[in-house]
């Protein structure tokens, strides 16, 4: 159906009521910063965030795209969706009156709109239905399974709305359509009834079954999960998707969890719907369940908006079912824990229980440490790597080597990395505290990306002609050198009021400049005063005084229009030439202790070969560390 206009009062509603934050997190992780939200960009790749959501002026910005608006662009921006459909879509999920400006319209569309709230009253209705039955004779059964097998107390049978769908095919169906005059269309797109193969008629979807409502965010019944008490298979069964359902979209108990999400600034996820409720009736009220599917991203991203620390722990069953959904858990929201955007632990509780188990015999505070004390995911899944493995057997320990290395790889943060470097290389050392430094070398190798600035290590003794520093770097390095050496003294000509923070840069670092003829010319410049403002003429002066060749520096005394535009970035490209060259210096050092520890026996001197080792890991750690802070390649700058 086509859309009409929609009356502006309208589209003010909807402004008013679709907060920015709220909108925005379902597809995109947003973290607290100051007054504002940042997280990554949807509109274009990026590794750090440089996406900004304000709630006080209601408003998005990228500043890496240029990306901004409101709530209803920001959906039709991403969806690709046109105004009023997106307008009306928000209208339905804030509950915002439409008006149109076609009153011939007006009836249809009201018609589409009322359709979620008819589905809203069969579903209220339903569950006040099957709460009724609970109480009657026909579901003593599932009463006292609630009371005995599961030990819940009144209150929390009462908090969830319990009840029982009675064993008859067409009970609810009776009710609904014969009692209470309501469609039995409506009925079937609420999943409650399905059309019979023959003869006519409908069926009940839940018979005798516990009946477990779902519930959307704002505590409205927009599904069902049953549970039989006999033998029939499936143990548990869902309502179908429907026009307010998603299994994907949904988790149950968000509506009881999200005060306590935010109060405790975590997130716990757990399997079952009676894991949930035995934690909130243990009064632990931050916990919600899947839906017999794998967490999704989207279930992810729902969770996170009530968490400022955006701290998720996911306990799962121990058993095989468990270890394998939490594995699935884990690939969908894998990228957003390698970069940190979630701090995603994972809860195994003892002897393989789950939540519901381990709270009959064990206090809400046993839980709790565990809880506090849960590994971080990337500890766990080192664990499942090492599980049932003999390292002391060479196919064993290959395999776990490159499960290992295939997990450090993605690991964005490099002080995370080292650590995980570092604990993994123990791990394969067999307590052997020996060969800690060959496993940490062997894995930094494997895990490293090819560098594009810097070469890979060669010789010390071809670097650096045995054991002393050569003046001349390595072809890849010259390169970045002279074009970081270059820029740097160019900013320095051409920007007296940069002068002073090179000179501070450099004598703060202990860094000289490597190649000769600019080694020469930084020479002239420090024999001249700083705040010399002639200095390029002065420094021409020189060179032809000393008769040295001024054709390797000349062209850093003239500007062109790129240059001039790219000299007003001066402090960034300052910080970047600084760390290239300390980047050149450090790869150097680095290589020359490798080449030390390498050729040190480690039996006859054990104590200069651990001071080498700590000597080349350590340039390694700053190597890594420099490389992050160049957040641009020079090249791009050129």
């Amino acid at each position: 159906m086509q859309i009409p206009r929609l009356h502006p009062d309208t589209i003010e509603e909807v402004k008013l009521r679709a907060d920015i934050v709220d909108v925005v997190s379902e597809y995109v992780v947003l973290r607290k910063r100051g007054k504002d939200f940042v997280g990554l960009c949807p509109f274009h790749d990026e590794k750090s965030p440089s996406f900004t959501v304000s709630q006080t002026k209601q408003m998005y910005y990228c500043f890496g795209c240029q990306a901004g608006g409101n709530a209803i662009k920001f959906v039709m921006e991403l969806g690709k969706r046109s105004f009023a459909d997106v307008v009306l879509d928000l209208a339905r999920r804030y509950q915002v009156p439409v008006q149109t400006l076609l009153p011939e319209q007006r009836q249809e569309l009201q018609r589409q709109l009322s359709l979620r709230e008819q589905l809203y009253e069969v579903l209220a209705t339903s569950a006040q239905f099957y709460q009724h039955a609970l109480r009657q004779s026909q579901g003593q059964k599932a009463l006292e399974y609630l009371q005995s097998s599961r030990q819940l107390k009144e209150e929390t049978i009462q908090q969830f709305g319990l009840g029982y769908a009675p064993a008859g095919w067409e009970t609810l169906y009776r009710y609904l359509v014969e009692d209470k005059r309501l469609p039995a269309q409506i009925l079937e797109k609420a999943g409650l009834i399905k059309p019979r193969r023959e003869g006519g008629g409908y069926y009940d979807v839940f018979r005798d079954r516990l009946m477990i409502p779902i519930r959307d965010v704002q505590g409205r019944v927009i599904a069902f999960g049953g549970r039989t008490l006999t033998d029939e298979q499936p143990k548990y069964l869902n309502s179908p998707e429907t026009e307010l359902f998603s299994k994907g979209k949904t988790l149950f108990a968000l509506d009881q969890a999200k005060g306590g999400i935010s109060q405790a600034d975590q997130a716990l996820v757990v399997e079952g719907y009676f894991d949930a409720i035995a934690l909130h009736a243990a009064g632990i009220n931050n916990a919600v369940a899947s839906l017999g599917t794998a967490l999704s991203l989207e279930q992810v991203r729902l969770i996170l908006r009530y968490t400022e620390s955006k701290q998720l722990v996911l306990n799962f069953d121990a058993d095989k079912a468990g270890t394998n959904a939490a594995e699935r858990a884990i690939g969908e929201i894998a990228e957003l824990a390698y970069k940190g955007e979630v701090q995603l632990k994972i809860l195994n509780l003892p002897d393989g229980k789950d939540a519901d188990e381990y709270l009959y015999t064990h206090t809400s505070e046993d839980y709790g440490e565990l809880l506090k004390n849960a590994p971080l995911w990337l500890d766990w899944q080192i664990q499942q790597i090492i599980q049932d493995r003999d390292l002391r057997q060479a196919t064993d320990f290959q395999q776990v080597t490159q499960q290992l290395v295939k997990l450090l790889k993605n690991i964005v943060n490099s002080d995370t990395r080292n650590y995980y470097v570092s604990y993994c290389a123990e791990i394969l050392s067999l307590g052997d505290t020996r060969l800690i430094p060959l496993r940490v070398e062997n894995l930094l190798t494997q895990i490293a990306p090819p560098a594009a600035t810097y070469s890979k290590p060669v010789s010390a003794k071809k670097a650096w002609g045995g054991s002393k520093v050569s003046d001349s770097p390595l072809p890849t390095e010259r390169n970045l050198l002279e074009n970081a050496e270059a820029l740097l003294l160019r900013i320095y000509l051409h920007c007296p009021e940069q002068r002073q923070a090179i000179i501070d840069e450099l004598e703060e670092r202990d860094l000289q400049f490597s190649l000769s003829h600019h080694r020469f010319l930084w020479q002239q410049i420090l024999e001249t005063a700083v705040e010399q403002l002639d200095l390029i003429s002065t420094l021409q002066n020189r060179y032809l005084e000393s008769s040295e060749e001024l054709g390797l520096v000349s062209h850093l005394f003239h500007l062109n229009e790129k240059w001039k535009k790219e000299i007003l970035r001066t402090p960034q490209v300052v910080q970047a030439a600084i760390a290239c060259m300390d980047l050149v210096m450090l790869e150097k050092r680095y290589r020359h202790f490798l080449e030390l520890w390498q050729q040190t026996d480690p039996e006859a001197e054990p104590e200069r070969y651990q001071s080498y080792y700590q000597a080349f890991y350590a340039e390694k750690i700053k190597l890594q560390k420099i490389d992050r802070q160049r957040l641009f390649s020079i090249t791009e700058l050129l």
